[in-house]
């Protein structure tokens, strides 16, 4: 992946990661261990939380549109090598952040939610997860 161009996002506005999307992988072990290098990137990228929990879902059956996903995660990687957690001093008060799709995964209907609480200006934590129930409103998501 040296000569591939960096792009600005770790994943498409319009991607929807389907276990029937495209062939299956030769090697399933390449994608594996690119999925799981990219988990430990999430400690300190808590941006990338989201796109590498998506391709995080596809670790028992991956297709080529999966790597596709995951090689796009590391051309933002490559695009934004200088971003990542950086701590300051400064006032300490806590505020927190919280969204939800509706229905987003088009295998199971089921939303995905997630939320970021900072300490001043220092995220502590961020978590993206799908819920455990389909929510039938988006209010209810």
């Amino acid at each position: 992946m040296k000569g591939d161009q960096p792009c600005s996002t770790p994943i498409a506005t319009s991607t929807k990661l389907s276990k029937g999307d495209g062939a299956l992988l030769d090697n399933p072990t390449e994608y594996r261990s690119l999925v799981g290098a990219l988990q430990y990137l999430t400690w300190t990228r808590p941006e990338l939380s989201f796109a590498v929990n998506l391709v995080c879902q596809h670790m028992q059956h991956p297709r080529n549109t999966h790597m596709d996903a995951a090689k796009r995660i590391l051309r933002y990687v490559k695009w934004t090598l200088g971003h990542g957690l950086h701590f300051t001093t400064g006032n300490s008060f806590l505020l927190g952040f919280s969204d939800a799709d509706w229905a987003g995964c088009v295998d199971d209907r089921r939303s995905t939610g997630g939320y970021c609480i900072f300490l001043g200006s220092n995220v502590i934590s961020c978590s993206p997860n799908k819920q455990s129930t389909i929510a039938t409103s988006n209010i209810e998501a």
